[in-house]
């Protein structure tokens, strides 16, 4: 794809201040999703109760991103809409110091997730709209700006665990209100950039969601992601059972986003030989490939360094193309909602599947079924891209 040249290129210091947003933000999302499945461990919780737990955070992708992408898309505010969703995530962190009862964990980790699911759809559809002319998402720009959210997660999952294994897990939630404070910070800074409210109805966005290509475009979305709930869920705790320390996990958790900032940082150069279907396809296939051989081969080092790699093509390659997918099918005032339906149909409704299934799964027949699980979930997500594919030639291709 090719981005073309924008009527109007974005100041350089406005994309530094979403550059910030998202290093802070997927700092937290890379600490959390790593060592908070070894928290909860240490307090006790059994592996089944880790993966409800999986299963409540994802539970609030369900709905709350839609609600935050509606408000954003009908008020314009976007910029006030995320300070005010961090600011709230930040207190409900705070509630982790109170009691380690399974009860109040399951509710705080809730009520932090809802307020965290406004981050994503906003700063996505701003970033968006900021990199675009058109329907036409400039990817070379757009890499350069989210390829900070990788550094974050990989800084933190690196130093993360060296940390943790130092003072001990119990300090993991003072670790977590630490980067919602840079978070918090990094929203401040982020320019206004007042959009004009509109004040239709979301009648639009669902029937762009029956469209045959892109209904199968996000049946694709969500089992891919559907496969990958084994990894931000599972993945930590299949290391830890396999015997490796906490900062070896880390360490492992970095190689995968290693190979995503460089994706990210180049994939204006590399994204143009292939449609956006097509590096979905591509996307699904590799990850085929990937969860198999965590499952086959996760007790040995450098085959599991390899399967970590791929995360290029399984995350990297797939975001990108599937931001420039609804850029092009959510434009104007759906470009909000476009992005939250990403997050509900992908990261949602799959996690709370992923988690307690995954959960249950591990259970009775240990982790690696779990990821031959998610093997099988990638190989039906093939399908539901190459069938997205085939829809999307009988209109003209993505740019």
């Amino acid at each position: 794809m090719s981005g073309g040249v924008l009527a109007a290129a974005p100041a350089r210091r406005t994309l530094i201040a979403f550059g910030a947003v998202s290093f802070s933000y997927f700092a937290y999302a890379g600490l959390f999703s790593t060592y908070a499945p070894l928290w909860f461990r240490s307090l006790g919780y059994s592996t089944l109760a880790i993966g409800v737990l999986a299963s409540v955070q994802s539970a609030t992708r369900v709905l709350s991103p839609y609600v935050w992408g509606w408000v954003a898309d009908h008020t314009g505010q976007r910029a006030q809409l995320l300070r005010a969703a961090v600011a709230l995530s930040l207190a409900c962190a705070f509630g982790f110091l109170v009691t380690p009862s399974y009860a109040w964990v399951v509710g705080v980790t809730a009520a932090l997730f809802v307020c965290t699911a406004g981050v994503i759809p906003i700063s996505e559809a701003s970033l968006a709209h900021l990199v675009s002319r058109g329907a036409a998402l400039d990817a070379a720009r757009y890499g350069r700006v989210r390829v900070w959210g990788s550094v974050g997660f990989i800084l933190t999952v690196s130093v993360a665990g060296f940390a943790l294994q130092w003072l001990g897990v119990a300090r993991f939630p003072l670790l977590v209100i630490g980067l919602l404070a840079l978070l918090l910070w990094a929203a401040v800074r982020l320019p206004a950039l007042p959009e004009a409210a509109h004040h239709g109805s979301a009648a639009g966005a669902m029937a762009v969601l029956r469209q045959p290509a892109v209904a199968w475009f996000f049946g694709g979305v969500f089992l891919t992601v559907l496969a990958h709930t084994s990894l931000y869920a599972f993945f930590s705790l299949y290391l830890d059972t396999l015997g490796y320390s906490r900062s070896a996990v880390g360490l492992v958790w970095a190689v995968g986003v290693l190979a995503e900032v460089l994706w990210f940082w180049f994939q204006g150069v590399w994204i143009g030989r292939l449609s956006m279907q097509g590096w979905l396809i591509l996307a699904a296939l590799a990850s085929v490939l990937r969860f198999a051989a965590v499952a086959a081969f996760g007790m040995h080092p450098w085959p599991l360094v390899l399967t970590q790699c791929l995360h290029a093509f399984t995350f990297a390659a797939q975001h990108t193309a599937c931001i420039a997918v609804i850029n092009r099918h959510f434009p104007g005032r759906l470009r909000g909602r476009g992005q939250a339906l990403y997050t509900v149909l992908g990261y949602g409704v799959s996690g709370v599947i992923g988690g307690v299934g995954g959960g249950a799964l591990s259970q009775a027949y240990g982790f690696p079924a779990v990821f031959w699980a998610a093997s099988g979930a990638a190989l039906a997500a093939t399908y539901c891209c190459v069938r997205a594919w085939k829809l999307e030639q009988r209109v003209p291709a993505l740019a």
